[in-house]
């Protein structure tokens, strides 16, 4: 179980990294049902990326994988071409990240949105990475 305090470490990692790289962006973190745990939206950061936000978290719990990594099912010539449409809209691009214990289980997912993508992915990186260092 992905508990608060968990979900404020995650969250307070990825506002640093973003701080640092000078992004603001939104921070969406979802436990293993896929329901909001804990967010954050940064000064400046542009409303149209809450969704966004969501939808990578949203994306990554679902098929436990990187959500970048679910464009290979679902792009054009894909085993499941349009599989981004489904659960009511899905983010296949970088920016969500599966959080997994140390046993592999799935605990949750973090999504950010608000830079590029290559920026958003640097940003979850360091979020999941103060999961797994917990």
């Amino acid at each position: 179980m992905l508990t608060t305090r968990e979900a404020k470490a995650i969250i307070s990692a990825a506002e640093t990294k973003a701080n640092t790289i000078n992004v603001p962006v939104i921070i969406a973190i979802l436990d293993a049902g896929a329901h909001l745990k804990a967010f954050l939206r940064m000064d400046g950061a542009v409303l149209g990326s809450i969704d966004i936000a969501t939808k990578k978290a949203r994306t990554a719990v679902l098929f436990e994988i990187n959500s970048e990594l679910v464009w290979e099912y679902c792009k054009p010539g894909a085993p499941a071409p349009c599989l981004e449409l489904t659960n009511d809209g899905l983010a296949p691009f970088a920016g969500g990240i599966p959080l997994k214990n140390s046993d592999g289980v799935l605990q949750g997912a973090v999504g950010v949105s608000g830079g590029s993508v290559a920026q958003d992915f640097e940003i979850a990186q360091a979020a999941a990475a103060a999961f797994t260092n917990k």
